[in-house]
C-alpha cells in the first residue's frame, strides 16, 4: 500500500499525456467529420482532469503539469468556439511553455531544483556510489553547482519554445478561429513545431544531460557503467 502512496510519476509522461496528447485530439479531432469542436474539448479536457484527480486521490498532492494541461487544451479550446483573434492563440502557445519554465527557473531558489528530480535519482543514476565519490572527493557543493546551472539551461529550453511557438502560431495560423483554415492550421503549426521547436530543444536537453554525466565522472572519476543504475 505505501508502495503505491509513494510511487513517483515520470514527468515526460505527465506532459505527453497532460498537454502533448490533449492538443493533438483538439487540433485533429474538432473536425465536424470527427468529434466536433464541444466534444473534442470534452474529450481533451479529460485527460488531464483525469490525471489530476487520480493523482490527489493516490498521492493527496496537486499536480502542476495537469493544471498547466487543463489551462492549455482549455484555453486552445474556448478560442476556437469563442471564435476570438488568432492573437490570443498565439499568446497562448507562448504562454505554456513560458509558464513551465518560469516554475523551473523558480525551482532553482527552492530545495530540490526540477532537474534535480528529474535526473539526480535512484531510478536513472547509481545515487548511493556517486554520493559517496562526492563525498571523498569534496566536490559536493561544486556538484550542487553544476545541477543549478543545468536548471537555469533547461529552464531556458522553455523560454525558447516560448519565443518560437509565439512566431510560429503569428506566423501560420491566420484564418478566422472556428473554421474549418483554422483547425487545419492548428495541425500545420502542430506539425511544423516538431523540427522547429521539438528537435532543437531536445538537442538541448540531450547537450543538459551530457553536461550533468561529464560533470559526475569527471568529479567523481566513476565510469559510466558505474554512474547509471542498471535494472536486472
Amino acid at each position: 500500500m505505501s508502495n503505491n502512496v509513494n510511487k513517483k510519476s515520470n514527468p515526460l509522461f505527465e506532459i505527453l499525456f497532460n498537454v502533448v496528447l490533449p492538443s493533438f485530439i483538439l487540433m485533429k479531432f474538432s473536425g465536424d467529420e470527427h468529434l466536433g469542436t464541444v466534444w473534442a474539448l470534452i474529450v481533451a479536457l479529460a485527460f488531464p482532469v483525469a490525471y489530476g484527480g487520480l493523482e490527489l486521490i493516490r498521492n493527496k498532492k496537486f499536480n502542476l503539469i495537469a493544471a498547466l494541461g487543463f489551462v492549455s487544451v482549455l484555453l486552445t479550446g474556448g478560442i476556437g468556439l469563442l471564435e476570438l483573434d488568432t492573437q490570443w492563440l498565439a499568446l497562448k502557445e507562448a504562454l505554456i511553455p513560458g509558464l513551465i519554465g518560469i516554475v523551473v527557473l523558480g525551482s532553482t531558489f527552492t530545495r530540490t531544483p526540477l532537474m534535480q528530480k528529474l535526473i539526480f535519482n535512484e531510478t536513472i543514476l547509481n545515487m548511493a556510489l556517486i554520493k559517496q565519490k562526492l563525498a571523498q572527493s569534496g566536490n559536493e557543493q561544486a556538484f550542487q553547482r553544476c545541477l543549478m546551472n543545468s536548471n537555469y539551461l533547461f529552464a531556458s529550453t522553455f523560454a525558447f519554445s516560448s519565443a518560437m511557438n509565439y512566431i510560429l502560431a503569428t506566423y501560420i495560423v491566420t484564418s478566422p478561429a472556428g473554421t474549418a483554415a483554422f483547425n487545419e492550421e492548428l495541425g500545420k503549426l502542430t506539425l511544423y513545431s516538431y523540427p522547429v521547436i521539438a528537435i532543437p530543444s531536445i538537442l538541448m536537453m540531450f547537450g543538459i544531460f551530457y553536461y550533468v554525466w561529464r560533470q559526475i565522472r569527471t568529479m567523481t572519476e566513476l565510469e559510466t557503467e558505474q554512474i547509471f543504475h542498471h535494472n536486472n
